[in-house]
C-alpha cells in the first residue's frame, strides 16, 4: 500500500471574521435612525446608492474574464473601490446636519473623517469576502491580528487607494465651496467641482509621493498617479453627480449640500422681491 506518511505540509489557517458584507448597509440603516435623518425624504438617499451599486456590480460581470487583462479577482476588488465611495457619500448626505455648523475649515475635517471610516469599512468588508483577502480583516478584527500579524502590511496598499479618494472628495468639495460661495447653481457647482477633483488628486498624489519617498526612496513612481489622473477623476465624478442630482431634487438634501459647501441660497432678483407693506396699501 505504500507509506503511511508523507512529507510535511505547512497551512497558514485564519478563522472567518465576525464582520458582514451587509453591515455597511445596516451602517446606512442605522443612520437613518437618527433624529435629522427622520421624515421620508432622507430614505430617498437609498436611490443613489443602490443605483450605483447595482451598476457597478454589473458592469463587473459584463467585463470580467481573461479580456480585462487583469489578474483574477483583481477587477472585483477595483470595482468595490467606487460602491464604497457611495457608501462613503451617503453617510455624509446623511451627517450634514452635523458639519454646516463648524467652520469651513472644521467642515473640511468633519467631512474627512466622515469619508474616510466609512469608504474604508465599506471598502474591507466587500473585498474581505468577496475575494479572500485575509490580510485587510487581520487589520479590522482584533481576534485576527495576531494571526496575521506577520502579513498584516500586505492590506496597507489596498486601503491606501480608498483613502487617498476620500481625501480627494473632501478637498474638491471644499474647493468647490469657497468658488460657489456667491454663486450656488447646479451648473455653476458641476463645474468647479470637475475641475477640482484633478487639482485634489495632484496635490493629494504629490502629498503621498513625497511620504513614500522619505518613507522608503525609489518605492513609488509619481508618473503612475499622472497616468490615472483622467481614470480616477471620471470615475469620482460619476459617483459624486447621482447624490447632486438628489440634493437638486430634494429640499433636505439640498439644504445639506449648502451645509457642506457652506453656501448661502442666492438673493431675489428685484422682479421678485415682494413690496413694503405700506407700498401695498398705497
Amino acid at each position: 500500500m505504500g507509506d503511511t506518511e508523507g512529507p510535511v505540509v505547512i497551512y497558514n489557517w485564519t478563522a472567518t471574521g465576525l464582520m458582514s458584507p451587509w453591515l455597511p448597509w445596516l451602517a446606512i440603516l442605522a443612520l437613518l435612525a437618527l433624529k435629522p435623518n427622520h421624515g421620508w425624504s432622507a430614505w430617498w438617499i437609498w436611490v443613489p446608492l443602490a443605483g450605483l451599486a447595482a451598476g457597478w456590480h454589473y458592469l463587473g460581470l459584463a467585463t470580467q474574464g481573461p479580456a480585462s487583462g487583469l489578474p483574477e479577482g483583481m477587477l472585483e476588488v477595483l470595482l468595490d473601490v467606487p460602491v464604497a465611495l457611495a457608501f462613503g457619500l451617503a453617510a455624509l448626505w446623511l451627517l450634514a446636519s452635523n458639519l454646516g455648523r463648524r467652520h469651513r475649515f472644521r467642515t473640511f475635517l468633519g467631512s474627512l473623517f466622515i469619508l474616510v471610516v466609512f469608504i474604508v469599512f465599506s471598502f474591507a468588508a466587500a473585498v474581505g469576502w468577496a475575494s479572500g483577502v485575509e490580510p485587510i480583516m487581520g487589520l479590522l478584527d482584533p481576534r485576527h491580528y495576531s494571526a496575521t500579524a506577520g502579513t498584516g502590511e500586505m492590506a496597507l496598499p489596498f486601503l491606501v487607494l480608498p483613502m487617498l479618494l476620500a481625501v480627494v472628495i473632501a478637498a474638491a468639495m471644499a474647493l468647490s465651496g469657497l468658488a460657489c460661495r456667491w454663486r450656488h447653481r447646479p451648473w455653476w457647482l458641476c463645474l468647479w467641482l470637475f475641475l477640482s477633483l484633478p487639482a485634489a488628486w495632484v496635490a493629494a498624489s504629490v502629498l503621498l509621493h513625497v511620504s513614500c519617498r522619505m518613507a522608503s526612496p525609489g518605492s513609488v513612481n509619481f508618473h503612475l498617479f499622472l497616468g490615472l489622473g483622467p481614470f480616477v477623476v471620471a470615475v469620482l465624478f460619476a459617483t459624486i453627480l447621482p447624490f447632486l442630482v438628489l440634493s437638486w431634487a430634494n429640499a433636505l438634501f439640498r439644504e445639506r449640500l449648502r451645509d457642506l459647501l457652506h453656501v448661502k441660497p442666492e438673493a431675489p432678483t428685484p422682479l421678485n422681491t415682494p413690496l413694503p407693506d405700506a407700498q401695498l396699501k398705497t
